[in-house]
């Protein structure tokens, strides 16, 4: 297949998508103020002690970002699957692969990049200190896409499962586990004075491995639920 064709199919998933997320944006705005009010919640309950929210602030913000992203994973083929758009991408004249690549692309931009752009709003909710604030953004810059791909992984193999959202769950967090210990863990050594970059290598390698693997690892299980 010919590369403008890809692109030409690319920006046309692509716009789908968008004007999708777009009708149902009450629902793509849940991520963002789920994050929020679990960010909101913990000077609440511990108290506005600057130093003790200073230390737990990285792993707060990171779970919040991952639980977050949980609330939309079982949406991502759902409504394909009802309106059988997803057949339609199956007998597509390009690679299913190619297709679900624009789709997370578009859920990552849609879902998390709004919580990675208001991060430093939640961050200064629990006192993170200004010098670790770079490193948690980058973190999270290689984390949630990196979601978002092994997201789409899971939510393939429970696409043909109605109600599959606690199976979604309980099968992702497992994989969810490492970006999230990798991630927040970055931050910690950085206001520990420890040596931080090799978490964020690690987040890198894994997103370029997602990135090839994942859409491929999609696509197979889409076509072993639908036939």
């Amino acid at each position: 297949m010919s590369g403008p064709s890809l692109l030409a199919a690319a920006r046309a998933q692509a716009a789908r998508d968008l004007r999708l997320v777009w009708r149902r944006r009450g629902d793509a705005a849940q991520p963002l103020l789920f994050a929020l009010m679990v960010v909101a919640l913990f000077p609440l309950a511990l108290g506005s002690d600057p130093a003790q929210l200073a230390r737990i602030a990285p792993g707060v913000l990171w779970v919040a970002v991952l639980l977050a992203g949980l609330l939309t994973l079982d949406s991502l083929y759902r409504s394909d699957v009802e309106d059988g758009s997803l057949e339609q991408m199956l007998l597509a004249p390009v690679p299913l692969a190619w297709l679900l690549a624009v789709r997370v692309a578009v859920h990552w931009a849609t879902t998390a990049l709004p919580l990675v752009l208001v991060t430093p709003l939640l961050a200064q909710l629990l006192y993170l200190p200004g010098e670790l604030l770079p490193v948690l953004m980058v973190s999270l810059a290689l984390g949630t896409p990196l979601l978002s791909l092994m997201g789409a992984v899971v939510a393939a193999l429970t696409v043909g499962i109605r109600r599959s959202g606690m199976l979604l769950a309980l099968l992702a967090l497992p994989l969810f586990l490492p970006v999230l210990v990798f991630g927040a863990g970055s931050v910690m050594a950085a206001a520990q004075g420890l040596p931080w970059s090799g978490a964020l290598l690690l987040l890198g390698a894994g997103l370029a491995l997602a990135l090839v693997l994942a859409p491929l690892a999609a696509a197979a299980a889409i076509r072993i639920a639908l036939t």
